[in-house]
């Protein structure tokens, strides 16, 4: 899936801060996406990244894990969960507990009929395009799919059968819809689609290819960060965060510092105040030392 795979769209010298931005209040929450931002390439947690995390939570700062993973696909970084254990999942459709094997705390799911007629507005408005759906108990899709991660126990149908009424799985939500096209632009296949079925479902990518996340409407990373912050008294401008990709956007306009990867996709280059050095390079360690004074 595109979720995990990190940007390739860069300018060529992005800036990037040397110094700790001031900070309008001392941060209470950090809230990071993974691929692309905390990991490196090869999907690691650098001993240095560990650090600056037991740091910052050390120092009182809760720190959120917010990324376009299933959970399935959050052993990377379980180990790595301070205090609440808990990770904002599938761009916002599903809060996580970690150190409850993965046990689903709230779903915001995109709805079966919601998804069938983004699907339909899809394959009339670009022809080609493939699906498959992310369902709270694992992906099915269709044959010309292509599948980033191949997952045994999917189903392989078209998505008029994955999304029937009577499928085997349709009482498990379902958290994402993804379309895939091979021979689209990323960025005018996203624009595409929201003009299609904009006003039925959310749309994001995080991939350099043209592979679209399709969540419910109105949810995404921020609207569930937000939730999870006003549980704990938590205000906007108490959250830094930190992202490297379109799904990113929201989660990085509604915190109150904000965070690009020198790395990052050009909209959110485009987007933040403050840069930080790319993914391969620790840049969010490099920022938590930063603002922690170390």
């Amino acid at each position: 899936m595109g979720d995990v795979t990190p940007a390739t769209e860069q300018p060529s010298t992005p800036a990037v801060d040397r110094t700790a931005p001031a900070l309008p209040v001392t941060p209470r929450l950090i809230a990071t996406d993974l691929d692309g931002t905390l990991l490196r390439d090869d999907k690691t947690v650098s001993e240095r990244t560990i650090a600056a995390l037991a740091a910052a939570e050390q120092a009182g700062i809760e720190v959120f894990f917010v990324t376009g993973r299933p959970a399935r696909w959050m052993d990377v970084v379980r180990e790595h969960v301070h205090g609440h254990g808990l990770a904002i999942c599938a761009n916002g459709a599903a809060v996580v507990d970690l150190r409850n094997g993965g046990r689903l705390v709230d779903v915001h799911p995109l709805e079966r009929t919601d998804a069938f007629a983004v699907a339909e507005a899809l394959r009339e408005a670009t022809p080609g395009v493939s699906f498959a759906v992310e369902r709270t108990s694992g992906i099915h899709y269709e044959p010309r799919y292509p599948p980033f991660h191949l997952d045994p126990g999917a189903v392989i149908a078209p998505v008029e059968e994955l999304l029937a009424a009577d499928n085997v799985y349709a009482r498990h939500p379902i958290l994402k819809l993804l379309a895939h096209h091979s021979e689209q632009n990323p960025d005018d296949f996203l624009e595409l689609a929201r003009k299609a079925a904009g006003h039925q479902a959310a749309f994001t990518r995080s991939s350099p290819t043209a592979l679209l996340e399709i969540s419910g409407l109105g949810v995404s990373k921020a609207s569930t960060l937000a939730r999870c912050c006003a549980e704990r008294g938590i205000a906007p401008e108490e959250v830094v965060a930190f992202g490297d990709m379109p799904n990113d956007l929201e989660m990085l306009g509604w915190a109150g510092t904000s965070y690009a990867m020198a790395n990052a996709h050009p909209s959110v280059l485009a987007a933040t105040t403050h840069r930080t050095d790319e993914n391969n390079e620790d840049g969010v360690a490099v920022a938590i030392e930063r603002i922690l004074g170390l």
